[in-house]
């Protein structure tokens, strides 16, 4: 059902037949309204939501249809309360003196936790009532105090809630259901604050243990579970206690779906701790996005849960909306070019790179977003010009980043521009002599280039920095082996390889040669048997080779 109820107004909608209709409607659902709130049967509240449908579709111009029709539809789930609230809004435009449309907004701004709101309806209902506003001074003197409760009050809310409070019991003093009905509530808010004082005063002075235990017994002896719960919640998550932390969040929940406060502070704890648990944090996202609040920044944080989930398509559908309710924003447009890229759809994924880096929030960050676009300009469209020209702009954004030096060597070596690729790597190994990524492709291009000497020095140091990085192990070894033509030395650096990775196909291989050549011939033919074994798995070598070394060892 629509938010908000909107009806047509019906030909002759002012006509008496017309009016008379809607006052029975009216009447039979006020009858059904306080039958379900004696007898709380469902049938009660459909026949009451039922009647005040029909009364607003006779005459829509009746305030009360209106805001009783959404306390019903919400408590029913049938709206949110924002949706409540829009219903409620309606009725004070109809009627702007009507004191319970304002109450009723009130009340529900007061659910959204919106306090500040909820009192300028609350204030306007007692202009309104004049001598008469005692109830709505003590419905505004427990909005106080529930603001008190839940936020760290100052002085001033204190006063003022001991003004309405007072102003408002002499006022239904000659009321004596209403000043019964409110001692009620008061009494039981005045418990909740007192058990609230005094576990804030245990957690200030870091008496956690026992601030929890106040909390736990103000659950079961008020009938403020929701808020309780919460604090438990919050003090377990100070505590870092995150099981007892979810448990709580979720028994706000379980008080009341529609906690929004609760709701983000569990979306993020389980995404950020439990990927485990990615389904319901979806869930959490998905009722926030009932509030109509932060959409944007809710449908981005659901692309990336399903993004964890490897549901692409979600994952962009998402994103596409968080960057339909906020064009301009570059991380929104950054991630859903990142689903699109994961999904194949390059060309779009391009686009909003390209949009993210125009945006620039962040030398820094807009430097990796181009480091990304030029992987796909590279990769994905062989384009080497476009590639070389992002990441050339990535590193004018930000001349410290150490991957896009490499990335940028790394499509001079794929286009066998040896002189530039040099010249790359080693604006890396400048920028970062401590990284071992940069020497062990240095070395690679300096062997291409035949700078035997200078690729041996590189790949020593590569070693030096990361001796367990196997596959710099075996390069440093052919260079020994092929370069320096030094078998003994190079079989050392292939064994080393094969130590680190007993399933590196090419190290067996490259030390069955190393093995041959020092006329081991034993060794060389487990080695080559070795390689060949490996290789049906991984196929990285040329199997006839192997097996044409393998036999030459025992030729005659």
């Amino acid at each position: 059902m629509s938010e908000q109820l909107v009806m047509p107004k019906l030909a002759g909608a002012a006509n008496s037949q017309y009016q008379q209709k809607a006052q029975d409607y009216l009447e039979k659902a006020g009858i059904a309204h306080r039958k379900y709130l004696t007898e709380r049967k469902n049938s009660d509240l459909q026949t009451a939501i039922d009647c005040y449908i029909d009364a607003v579709k006779y005459d829509p111009s009746i305030p009360e249809a209106y805001y009783r029709l959404a306390s019903l539809m919400w408590e029913q789930g049938q709206i949110s309360v924002h949706g409540a609230i829009e219903q409620c809004q309606t009725a004070i435009t109809l009627s702007p003196d009507s004191v319970n449309a304002h109450l009723y907004t009130g009340y529900f701004m007061q659910l959204s936790q919106d306090y500040q709101s909820a009192e300028n309806e609350y204030k306007s209902a007692i202009d309104i009532s004049g001598i008469n506003s005692g109830r709505s001074r003590m419905i505004m003197s427990q909005s106080i105090l529930e603001k008190i409760n839940s936020q760290n009050g100052k002085f001033n809310d204190y006063l003022r809630f001991l003004y309405y409070f007072l102003s408002g019991s002499v006022m239904l003093a000659w009321d004596r259901t209403a000043l019964k009905m409110f001692y009620n509530n008061i009494s039981s808010d005045m418990s909740v604050f007192s058990y609230s004082t005094v576990g804030k005063f245990l957690e200030h002075f870091k008496m956690y243990d026992r601030a929890n235990s106040v909390y736990k017994n103000a659950v079961e002896k008020t009938v403020k579970r929701e808020y309780f719960y919460s604090k438990m919640g919050d003090l377990a998550l100070k505590n870092n206690n995150l099981e007892l932390t979810t448990a709580c969040y979720r028994k706000v929940l379980e008080e009341n779906p529609l906690n929004r406060d609760v709701l983000v502070k569990l979306a993020g704890i389980l995404q950020a701790y439990y990927p485990e648990n990615t389904d319901e944090a979806i869930d959490c996202y998905e009722r926030l996005l009932e509030f109509d609040i932060d959409k944007a920044q809710i449908y981005y944080e659901l692309g990336h849960l399903y993004m964890n989930k490897e549901d692409k398509l979600n994952s962009i559908s998402a994103f596409k909306l968080a960057v339909e309710n906020d064009s301009e924003n570059p991380f929104y447009n950054n991630s859903l070019g990142y689903a699109y890229a994961k999904a194949e759809l390059y060309d779009d994924a391009i686009a909003h790179y390209q949009k993210a880096i125009s945006l620039n929030p962040d030398p820094e960050w807009t430097s990796i977003v181009c480091q990304a676009l030029g992987a796909i300009y590279a990769g994905e469209k062989g384009n080497i010009e476009a590639a070389v020209s992002t990441y050339q702009a990535g590193i004018i954004l930000d001349p410290n980043n150490y991957d896009l030096y490499i990335a940028l060597g790394d499509i001079y070596m794929a286009d066998y521009d040896l002189d530039k690729a040099i010249h790359s790597y080693c604006d890396a190994v400048t920028l970062n002599p401590d990284e071992e990524r940069g020497y062990s492709k240095l070395g690679v291009a300096l062997w291409e280039k035949d700078y035997l000497e200078e690729a041996l020095v590189a790949y020593h140091k590569a070693i030096e920095i990361n001796p367990d990085n196997e596959y710099s192990q075996n390069n440093l070894g052919i260079l020994y082996l092929d370069g320096l033509e030094d078998a003994e030395e190079s079989l050392e650096y292939f064994e080393a390889a094969i130590n680190l990775n007993p399933n590196y196909t090419l190290a067996y291989f490259n030390a069955g040669r190393a093995s041959q050549k020092m006329g081991f011939i034993n060794d060389a033919a487990n080695y080559y048997q070795m390689a060949m074994d490996l290789n049906k798995l991984t196929d990285e070598l040329d199997e006839d080779d192997i097996r044409t070394r393998l036999h030459s060892l025992f030729e005659i």
